[in-house]
């Protein structure tokens, strides 16, 4: 059976070798924070070695894996893949404008080729050219993706440019639900994906920071009638990364991927919600959270569909008998 729209049996991570807290993104990400102490290369590992463990994680749960290796000295934030590239049911991919330069070099030849490989992609759609014009906009980092109704979720910030976003929209039929956002400090979200996650039945929002009430029920009037229950986030709960989760499909059903930190902060009662319908799997990634970003920041979610000669079931570590052994890249 196919896993449903809104959570994929398949992810792509990538794990660096170099990551660092970016420097040109601590202009407008209030979620970064500097390591207590200056060990590049111990930052550097205990990142690296929480991707291993999230990559374990998944597989553990039935998630197919894609992982891929970055060695590179000047891409800090290569461990959030899905700033850069989307992946949909129809057979396409698309790949995006990045606010900061030392980002652009994220998009990689090598995962695109995985996923033709792998999956049914019939077009490869690059907006990448949009920087030229300074026009952003970061793939599902700002836009959160209702696959199932259609709705792109936006909070206005530099990751979100609106011409870059109708042509986003434009080429695959979605309908833009913008908003304004601050936090106690009066900054705009630098992410949607921060804010807020959307699964098949439960959408987690920190409604606190949509600016208005206007566009608060906006939000949660077109969520509610698309069938989830809205759990709303505390701007407390959001800084935690709650927010920063992702609905994925896994052997025993829906999962919610998100870190041990996110999920310490949620509250028994928001705990017995999403349970009722999503499995929890909180992995915690301390030193990725540095950069700004979460569980569901490292996690490109693969809604292509598969090719018919394909396993059904692709493990990284080789676990279950006649299981294919998923390519690390160089």
């Amino acid at each position: 059976m196919a896993p449903p729209l809104q959570a994929p049996g398949a992810v792509v991570l990538i794990r660096p070798h170099r990551f660092r807290p970016n420097e040109l993104t601590r202009v407008d990400n209030a979620f970064q924070s500097l390591p207590a102490a200056p060990d590049a290369a111990g930052v550097a590992a205990r990142a690296r070695d929480e991707v291993t463990r999230l990559a374990e994680a998944l597989d553990a749960a039935g998630v197919v894996v894609h992982l891929f290796d970055d060695h590179a000295h000047d891409r800090p934030d290569s461990v959030f893949p899905n700033n850069w590239l989307s992946t949909h049911p129809d057979g396409r991919v698309a790949l995006y404008p990045m606010f900061a330069v030392n980002r652009r070099s994220e998009r990689r030849a090598d995962v695109v080729r995985l996923l033709q490989e792998r999956y049914r992609v019939d077009q490869v759609v690059d907006f990448s050219g949009s920087e030229r014009d300074g026009q952003f906009l970061e793939s599902t980092g700002a836009m959160v993706l209702d696959h199932r109704e259609r709705v792109a979720y936006v909070s206005r910030s530099h990751r979100a440019h609106p011409e870059a976003l109708a042509r986003f929209c434009a080429t695959f039929g979605y309908e833009a639900l913008l908003f304004d956002t601050a936090d106690a400090e009066g900054r705009a979200v630098y992410h949607t994906n921060v804010l807020m996650s959307v699964g098949s039945a439960v959408a987690l929002v920190g409604l606190g920071m949509i600016r208005t009430a206007a566009d608060r029920a906006r939000v949660t009037d077109r969520l509610t009638a698309s069938g989830r229950e809205v759990i709303e986030l505390a701007e407390e709960q959001v800084r935690e990364f709650a927010g920063n989760a992702l609905e994925l499909t896994g052997r025993d059903g829906p999962l919610l991927a998100l870190s041990t930190r996110a999920a310490a902060s949620l509250t028994p009662a928001q705990r017995r919600r999403i349970e009722a319908t999503t499995q929890l799997l909180p992995v915690a990634v301390p030193t990725v959270e540095l950069a700004g970003g979460s569980v569901r920041c490292m996690i490109a979610g693969v809604h292509l569909p598969p090719r018919p000669a394909e396993p059904l079931r692709a493990s990284l570590f080789g676990a279950q008998p006649g299981a294919v052994r998923v390519p690390v890249a160089p």
